[in-house]
């Protein structure tokens, strides 16, 4: 699995959301969100599309990948 580091907190904080709110509006469970903040999951294009757009920031700066 490709490493990255995850800034999502940061952004889903400016959105003022919690993860179960940003979970129901991507559809995932919030455990995947919390792993995701952890950088313990690797997301799939269309989540990370989802999320983007939910927190509107560009998917590069909340998913940095080495």
């Amino acid at each position: 699995m490709t490493e990255f580091e995850c800034r999502l907190k940061k952004y889903r904080q400016m959105k003022d959301l919690t993860q179960e709110q940003l979970a129901e509006k991507v559809g995932v469970r919030r455990e995947t969100i919390m792993r995701l903040e952890k950088a313990q999951y690797n997301p799939s294009l269309k989540l990370a599309i989802d999320i983007s757009r939910v927190v509107e920031a560009t998917i590069e700066e909340i998913f940095v990948f080495k």
